[in-house]
Formats: structure tokens, C-alpha cells, sequence
């Protein structure tokens, strides 16, 4: 992505263009198929109230080439709130030792993921998958590799009490939050309650919906543009679509977050069992959720466990069927025995490049 594309500047909370996990392992997620039913604003007393006026919601400017946002009836936006999330996601001391934060692994700076290949937590603990991107997380019907939590929300917590990345207590943080004034007098005024581990998961959990990304050279494309793309990427995009990508990589989001075995680490002495880890199905060993395809280009290493560097052999390997296994998915195994050139790969690469948008790159803000 081009750099003078970012925002770079401070984050706006009320027009932004465009989990926390990290992918240590993240804990098992739910799956997508059994989402946790919505609370009943006049029942659920963990429900937040209505904004009280319209100057106060937060709801981000769709970019350009996005689907309209859904937002939880009982986790409504606010411009404080978002803030308050804003600061919990850079801050270190939601990890037991201080040396952790949910940006160490979802870098604004990086795509909204990490350089490392697996990411390391507390005590310089080494975990066992790559933290996928925060960017339109907002859209994904599952969060995490493994699909083992269902929203946003749900997904806030579990690193956190990991013990091999942030390794604290929900019980001993909040209680650690509730002692540092700023944090209290935030919370009183967005949830009117002291710190409490729902706040924690709310808050960040709003925060993360405004880091979309869109306005590409692909979108512009579609919305009648046609000078946006070249011709590479021209002949890019039309392979993308005879070669089935977008059958998994379904635009918009270039993601159906649906779960295919592919085989990658399915050489390695004790593969990760991927979805097997949230479902409990041995059918659905090795199965990981689909990454979206848009800012491939700043988020690399590739796949759950960061095992490719270069986004071409990545292209390649998915393209040509995966890495044989008895679990493979059908899916790939239909395209098994498919070859391309390096000048389609090429192609496929460019058009890659033509999914990249305007993400905001936030700076740490000051904590309190």
C-alpha cells in the first residue's frame, strides 16, 4: 500500500476510513454457525444505553467498496466509548508483567498484525499461530484462526487470562483499572459503572469496528472508475476469478470466514488441529477461517502459522490445490494438478496489491 494512502494522523472518532487476540493460539473460538443470541436491551442489564444524542454516536464512515456495518443492539458506539477502547488496546497493563498490549501483536503500524512469524507473549513465550489482521474484523461472522469466538466482543477477553500471551486475571485487571482515577472516571461516564471485564470487552471491542479499510484501487474500479487498475491487474483480477479465489475469497471483504482444510503445517510432527480445537469434531481437523485478502500486502507472514514469508508462494500454494493430506477440503483438492506461470502468479500478486486501501495508523495515545 502506497504510504501516502494511511492516516496517519491522530485517530478521528467520528469519520475514520477504511480481533483483540492475538494469534498465540487465542484460546478456542465459537463457531460462526452458532452465534451468541443478541441481548434484549429491556431485560439484559449488561445492556448500554442509547447514545443520548446524535452528537454522540461514533459510527465510522464506510469507505468506499464496503457493506453497510452492523452493530451490536447492546454495544451501541459512542465517541467515548471507541476512546476508552482505544486506550485499553495500547495499553501494556492489561498484560500481567506490563510488557503486553493488544497492539504488540495487532500493530496498526504493520497492517494491524505482526512481523513475527508466531506471536510471543509474556516472558518471551512463543506461541503457535500468526496474529491475523484487526482490519475488518468488524465484518467477519467468527473471530480468530479457528473461528472459537463470535464476535468481536467475545473475543476481547480470552487473550488476556492466556497464560502464554497478556497471562493476567480478569479479576486481579479490573481491580488494578478500578485503582488508576482515569480509568474509573471513563468508565462511570461511558457504562455509569466502575471498570468491570464486560466495559473492558465492549470498549475495545468498539474501537476495533472502526478500523476499516476500503477505497482501494479495486474499489474504485467497480464504482466506474476504469483507469484505477492497470493492465496487470486487470488480467490479475480476471484470474482471480477463472482460478475459483473468490470462491473462498469472496468480495467484498474477500473473505467468506467459512473453514477449509489446506494442509498447510499438515506436514509437521503435531499439526495444529485447527477448528477441531472449538468444535470438537475430528472432521474438522486442520481447518482454518478464510483471511481476508484486502491489505494482503502489509500483513504478512502468511497463514496461521506464519509459515511464508513471500505473498507469492503463498498465491502459488493456494492456487495449485494446498498441501496434500487425508483432511484435505474438497475444495482444494479440486485444484490439484493446476499449474501457473510466474507471470500469473505475478498477476495474481498485482491484483493482490489493488485490494489495498486507506487503514487508519493509530499512535499510541497517552494512557491514563
Amino acid at each position: 500500500m502506497n504510504p501516502t494512502l494511511r492516516l496517519t494522523q491522530t485517530f478521528h472518532l467520528f469519520a475514520i476510513l477504511a480481533i483483540c487476540g492475538m494469534s498465540l493460539g487465542c484460546g478456542p473460538e465459537a463457531p460462526a454457525s452458532d452465534p451468541a443470541p443478541s441481548a434484549d436491551p429491556a431485560t439484559d442489564p449488561t445492556t448500554d444505553p442509547a447514545p443520548a444524542t446524535d452528537e454522540m454516536a461514533a459510527l465510522p464512515e464506510i469507505p468506499l467498496g464496503l457493506p453497510k456495518l452492523e452493530i451490536p443492539d447492546n454495544n451501541p458506539m459512542t465517541a467515548e466509548k471507541v476512546e476508552l477502547g482505544k486506550l485499553l488496546y495500547f495499553d501494556k497493563r492489561l498484560s500481567k508483567d506490563g510488557t503486553i498490549s493488544c497492539a504488540t501483536c495487532h500493530d496498526p503500524t504493520m497492517g494491524w498484525a505482526e512481523e513475527d512469524v508466531t506471536s510471543i507473549g509474556i516472558k518471551e513465550q512463543v506461541g503457535t499461530r500468526n496474529s491475523p489482521t484487526v482490519i475488518n474484523s468488524a465484518y467477519a461472522t467468527s473471530q480468530f484462526w479457528d473461528g472459537r469466538e463470535p464476535t468481536l466482543e467475545a473475543q476481547a477477553l480470552g487473550p488476556i487470562e492466556n497464560p502464554i500471551e497478556m497471562g493476567h486475571s480478569l479479576p486481579e485487571l479490573v481491580k488494578e483499572l478500578n485503582e488508576i482515577a482515569g480509568y474509573k472516571e471513563r468508565f462511570q461516564k461511558v457504562f455509569g459503572t466502575d471498570v468491570t471485564s464486560d466495559g473492558i470487552a465492549k470498549a475495545i471491542a468498539a474501537f476495533e469496528r472502526t478500523v476499516l479499510s476500503g477505497n482501494s484501487a479495486w474499489d474504485k474500479y467497480q464504482a466506474g472508475d476504469k483507469t484505477a487498475l492497470n493492465e496487470q491487474e486487470i488480467r490479475g483480477m480476471e484470474l482471480f476469478n477463472q482460478a475459483e479465489c473468490a470462491t473462498c475469497h469472496a468480495p467484498p471483504v474477500f473473505s467468506n470466514f467459512r473453514f477449509y482444510n489446506a494442509g498447510v503445517g499438515s506436514d509437521l510432527a503435531e499439526p495444529d488441529s485447527g477448528r477441531q480445537q472449538a468444535t470438537d469434531n475430528e472432521r474438522d481437523f486442520g481447518k482454518f477461517r478464510v483471511p481476508t485478502l484486502r491489505d494482503i500486502t502489509d500483513t504478512g507472514p502468511y497463514f496461521h502459522n506464519g509459515s511464508e514469508a513471500s505473498l507469492e508462494e503463498a498465491v502459488r500454494l493456494m492456487a495449485t490445490g494446498g498441501v496434500d493430506n487425508p483432511k484435505l477440503s474438497a475444495l482444494f483438492r479440486g485444484l490439484q494438478g493446476r499449474e501457473y506461470t510466474d507471470e500469473q502468479i505475478a498477476d495474481l500478486v498485482a491484483f493482490l496489491g489493488a485490494l489495498s486501501g486507506e487503514y487508519p495508523v493509530i499512535e499510541e495515545p497517552e494512557l491514563p
